[in-house]
């Protein structure tokens, strides 16, 4: 039996009270572990699908293989960064002229080189410079794996560099299935990793939640978040969905100006990636003062917690998705306009495979069910949204699961609301 869990404790309270940042729990030793066991399931579903290679843009899937982390936002919309990861050989990190520096840090990283970026930003002849981009890349992989045939599992790449693949011959697999089947089970080390990150999001909702005064504005409130997670050594955060009063239904509509009044409801939706870049993923709602919920308010909060209590309890190793559907909970008629869409879906490094569709979406074929079975060392987040179709409000619940040999542990602690 694996030991999921680690021995420290630490309590959001002590995190969120402390004058200045505590220290991080967690060992070198334990981040080692995690950068080694990460690196070798990518490669490992490199072999599986006989690619040579992943050549990775998508800046969590670099952080994922060779735990460099280069300015990650900027490089979403950037091609700038990128590496080179051989299944039964070295790792090669790209980045632009005088940034190579932060993938010298990791031990992961075999060589560090200024790349070529062909993104229409930096001008000149695009199509020139991606077709020297690629020589580059088709003759790291004939000198490294010797004869003609390249084969790379390629996660995205701008349009002018997958014409100058193909044009070399290169046989361009599908990287994002492979990444995604890597990062889906995690090891106990990566769980000690993301448990961090929790922490440190429940301390960023204590004082959300703490400073959710009368008069404050959704962006104030919105702003704890952010400074926790960063004092603490997080990186960023890839939504903005906190919204208070009639501005939570319908959902999706993100932070504003909006001054909140006492009485309202307050719901935020975290997507936090926090520190050693685990996302922390959880929702929870309150009332504006904290005074006490209206009956329509409590009602809606009941019927959450229900969907979120039943079906984070159906979770467990060896349950195929089609049955987790038909255990599922059953969204009541007049919620179901305004229902969430999924049940849950996989955390890791961010938001990741699978996506479990509610049973309103399943049997509609809004989304595709995931194939197969669910696994120990998956972790999942379990969301429920209710809310009427036209009026109200609306309540976003979402907690944090790991699903272990014998069944499930929740890895968020921080307390629903008692409104029984």
């Amino acid at each position: 039996m694996r030991r999921w869990l680690p021995t420290w404790d630490v309590d959001h309270r002590d995190l969120a009270s402390a004058d200045h940042p505590l220290p991080s729990p967690v060992s070198s030793a334990v981040l080692d572990r995690a950068r080694h066991y990460r690196l070798g399931r990518l490669r490992e579903q490199l072999a599986a699908a006989d690619c040579d290679a992943a050549l990775l843009y998508d800046p969590v899937n670099i952080r994922y293989a060779l735990d460099v982390s280069n300015m990650p936002v900027w490089m979403m919309h950037n091609a700038s960064h990128y590496a080179l990861v051989f299944t039964d050989g070295p790792a090669f990190d790209f980045s632009y002229k005088g940034s190579d520096i932060v993938a010298r840090e990791s031990p992961l990283v075999s060589e560090a080189r200024v790349g070529t970026a062909f993104v229409y930003l930096y001008g000149g002849d695009v199509r020139e410079r991606a077709a020297a981009w690629a020589d580059e890349i088709v003759t790291l992989v004939r000198d490294t794996c010797g004869g003609t045939r390249v084969r790379l599992a390629v996660d995205t790449v701008e349009p002018p560099g997958l014409e100058a693949l193909q044009q070399r011959g290169v046989d361009v697999v599908e990287g994002r299935e492979i990444t995604e089947r890597a990062r889906v089970i995690k090891s106990p080390d990566e769980i000690e990793l993301m448990l961090w990150s929790v922490r440190v999001c429940e301390a960023a909702i204590a004082k959300m939640q703490r400073r959710s005064e009368h008069g404050r504005t959704e962006v104030e409130i919105w702003a704890e978040l952010h400074h926790e997670n960063i004092r603490y050594g997080g990186e960023y955060i890839e939504t903005r969905l906190l919204s208070s009063g009639p501005r939570t239904n319908p959902w999706y509509q993100e932070a504003s100006q909006r001054v909140t009044q006492a009485g309202d409801l307050l719901a935020v939706d975290c997507d936090m990636i926090g520190p050693y870049g685990y996302c922390a993923d959880l929702s929870r709602t309150w009332t504006i003062g904290g005074t006490a919920p209206s009956a329509a308010q409590r009602e809606l909060y009941r019927y959450a917690l229900e969907q979120i209590e039943h079906n984070v309890a159906l979770l467990g190793p060896g349950l195929s998705y089609s049955e987790y559907n038909d255990k599922s909970w059953r969204i009541p008629d007049r919620f179901v306009e305004r229902n969430y869409g999924l049940a849950f879906h996989g955390v890791g490094l961010a938001d990741e495979w699978p996506s479990m569709p509610t049973h309103v979406s399943f049997d509609s074929g809004q989304f595709d069910p995931p194939a197969g079975v669910m696994e120990a060392g998956m972790t999942v987040c379990v969301e429920s949204l209710i809310a009427l179709d036209g009026e109200g409000e609306s309540v976003k619940l979402e907690t944090q699961v790991l699903i272990t040999d014998n069944g499930f542990i929740r890895l968020d602690q921080y307390p629903w609301e008692d409104w029984s």
